[in-house]
């Protein structure tokens, strides 16, 4: 077992229930609620189910590459660790910062998406003022201890699960008729998921989606992040790690068939929810605006568990060397302070996509995030692909290793290749392809200014040992 000896500034506090609540929360929260509207409209309703079952797979493929490395290397700042080791000190600067855009991005979309929802009770007032109220209110709560952080991350996504599975039992019985719907038409049952055929725009509107999808799905990675402040992580990560794929991959699948079945093509989109959508079909009392309350927290525990990986990331590359020191200074309580103010930074983002566009740039907010996610996915498979080969030839054995991914190599081969698959589809479409005109120069920006740093501190280690000499 490998441990870095300036992980013991982290307090190892959290546990089982805490690793897989704080997954699910970083999960089920935008992606789910406001993107999946988006897919359906580009998809269709069998496009869109197809789309999230290749996403599951994905999601399978590099949680189980990253759980073979973070049980054998569990430290803070996971990712951007291993890519350092294993394939290049660049490569690993470069995954922390993506990943660090990932977050800071989601928890602006996250503001954003939390605006759209007060609006629907109080519409004359704009959606800045109420990002403004929830930054603050995010920023309060990432202040105290991690253990206060995760308790309160576990009841956040409590809610979320609850109200997941009340969607799935509630829809399903939408679609066969047990509750019929507000308008009068007849139960759907899966008519709509072939209406105007199976895949009525072909299969690359799928490909170019998928990319969505996997925003979706991101946040699984974030046990990686907590594994330098989870307790026996040889024994938790592998309990949290298999959990946490079987229930989301129940989750989304069931959340995704009822969306699809009851939500036509034309009426999918961003603005509004889709899930509050379908309770306005159904016509419950209320229903709509509990569903809208239950989304507005599930989004701002989302934007929570953000605030917390982004803080993380800064922490762990000024940790690395790579950042001032400044970053890695922790308070009395053990939180990076000046790491997560600096990433709340999102939250302006967000007030500002907010203001000029938020029907356009979230969109496209979106697919910047998720191709950064996708990115960070490639450097974990080809780590563990690394990883795998370095161990066996330094004479290590299988047996040593306490978690391990299945069918090597096939297992980071095929995540790697379907991750890159998602990033070639950002091409095809007009409306994501801001993801790559955003995302490749932030990549090459990243190496650049990794090499530079690494120049000038090079230069000025010389000077001070000619100077002492």
């Amino acid at each position: 077992m490998q441990e870095n000896p300036n992980q013991g500034a982290f307090r190892r506090t959290m546990k089982t229930r805490h690793l897989v609540m704080l997954s699910l929360g970083g999960v089920i929260g935008t992606g789910l609620f406001f993107n999946t509207g988006y897919i359906i409209s580009t998809t269709g309703a069998a496009g869109t189910l197809l789309a999230y079952l290749i996403g599951a797979l994905v999601v399978w493929l590099v949680m189980q590459c990253l759980g073979e490395l973070s049980v054998a290397m569990p430290e803070t700042g996971a990712f951007h660790v291993y890519a350092s080791r294993y394939l290049s000190p660049a490569t690993g600067y470069t995954v922390a910062w993506l990943y660090w855009l990932t977050w800071t991005v989601a928890l602006g979309s996250s503001l954003t998406a939390a605006g759209f929802c007060m609006q629907y009770w109080f519409p004359s007032v704009p959606v800045w003022i109420w990002c403004l109220i929830f930054c603050v209110a995010i920023f309060v709560m990432n202040v105290f201890s991690a253990r206060v952080f995760a308790e309160g991350e576990f009841w956040f996504s409590l809610i979320k699960v609850i109200t997941i599975l009340a969607f799935i039992i509630l829809g399903g019985a939408a679609m066969f008729g047990i509750i019929p719907l507000r308008d009068g038409t007849p139960a759907p049952f899966f008519s709509q998921l072939t209406e105007g055929g199976l895949l009525p725009h072909g299969v690359l509107p799928i490909m170019m989606t998928m990319v969505a999808v996997n925003f979706a799905f991101s946040g699984t990675e974030l046990i990686g992040i907590a594994a330098g402040e989870t307790a026996e992580p040889h024994k938790v990560l592998p309990i949290a790690i298999r959990t946490t794929i079987a229930r989301l991959i129940l989750f989304f699948i069931g959340t995704v068939l009822v969306l699809a079945a009851l939500i036509p093509m034309d009426q999918a989109g961003v603005v509004k929810s889709p899930f509050v959508l379908v309770f306005e079909k159904i016509g419950i009392p209320w229903a709509a605006d509990i569903i809208n309350f239950v989304i507005l927290t599930a989004i701002l525990s989302a934007a929570n568990s953000g605030l917390y990986a982004s803080g993380r990331m800064l922490w762990s590359l000024s940790n690395e060397r790579t950042l001032p020191r400044c970053f890695a200074r922790l308070t009395r309580r053990g939180i990076p302070l000046t790491a997560l103010s600096v990433s709340m930074l999102g939250g302006v983002l967000a007030l500002f996509t907010s203001v000029v566009a938020p029907d356009t740039v979230f969109v496209a907010l979106s697919a910047i995030s998720g191709f950064a996610v996708v990115a960070v996915w490639l450097a974990i498979c080809a780590s563990h692909f690394q990883f795998r080969r370095h161990h066996l030839r330094s004479g290590g054995t299988l047996a040593q290793l306490h978690y391990r991914a299945p069918w090597f190599p096939l297992t980071p081969v095929l995540g790697f290749v379907l991750c890159l698959v998602a990033c070639i589809g950002l091409a095809f479409d007009p409306e994501q392809r801001i993801a790559l005109w955003c995302g490749l120069p932030f990549v090459a920006l990243c190496y650049g200014a990794y090499y530079l740093t690494r120049k000038l501190s090079t230069r000025r280690q010389q000077e001070v040992t000619h100077a002492a000499e």
